[in-house]
């Protein structure tokens, strides 16, 4: 795991190539949109069919990052489940690792559209919104100035042309002032970097700080492609 050290809002942050963000001064540890029990939602709609796993998959990557930088708080950006019934269709296994994590660490669980409903008690503190000095946490960002931002909701991915092959990442986006979290869930999707209801965020220059399989890559967005839905093939790695 090659963190990947940058500046916002005056904060020295790590981006982490899972799509996690290491907050060292604070030991703090955010995610964004786990999309929980997504699999099994689909699978009770019949809208698709997709194999049940990914809770645990999600979980699996969040509790080697804790293995790891043993933060004293663990923020997530809401939608971490993916509908207002998910923890209830929760195994009994993965309800047990959600526990564990939750007395190895403060869990904060932000609100999120998807899950608006609190998770259940004993799983850590439910909140709108973090303000954390330098630092505010939040599922949506808001238009307009925003200085010390942190927030999730779009999942953003970056498409890139390496080698005359199209290619699709998740990644992270920052001006220095505000941050955008890519969707750290095994299941969630992604929008491109540049589409305008991102792009309105940024009004000057960002970048994108795309993950790789082990390590992040900072790129401008100029260098990122506008339309990636003809020609991109899906990475082994992307999400």
């Amino acid at each position: 795991m090659m963190p990947f050290e940058f500046d916002c809002a005056g904060e020295k942050l790590q981006a982490l190539p899972a799509g996690a963000l290491h907050w060292p001064a604070r030991r703090l540890l955010a995610v964004a949109d786990l999309h929980l029990e997504k699999g099994s939602s689909y699978a009770v709609n019949a809208r698709k069919l997709l194999p049940r796993h990914d809770t645990r998959q999600t979980l699996a990557m969040l509790t080697a990052l804790i293995d790891v930088l043993q933060p004293e708080t663990v923020v997530c950006l809401g939608d971490s489940f993916h509908d207002r019934t998910a923890s209830e269709r929760l195994t009994e296994v993965d309800r047990r690792m959600i526990e564990g994590l939750a007395r190895r660490a403060r869990f904060v669980w932000i609100a999120g559209n998807h899950d608006p409903a609190p998770p259940p008690a004993g799983w850590g503190e439910v909140a709108e919104e973090i303000d954390d000095g330098p630092l505010i946490f939040r599922h949506e960002a808001r238009f307009g100035p925003a200085r010390g931002e942190v927030s999730g909701h779009f999942h953003p991915v970056a498409a890139l042309t390496v080698r005359g092959r199209g290619m699709r990442r998740r990644c992270f986006l920052t001006d220095g002032d505000r941050l955008i979290l890519p969707a750290f869930g095994t299941y969630a999707g992604g929008l491109n970097a540049l589409d305008p209801a991102i792009a309105q965020l940024f009004p000057d220059d960002y970048d994108a700080l795309v993950v790789g399989r082990d390590a992040v890559r900072r790129l401008s967005w100029r260098q990122l492609r506008p339309d990636w839905s003809l020609a991109w093939e899906r990475d082994a790695d992307s999400r």
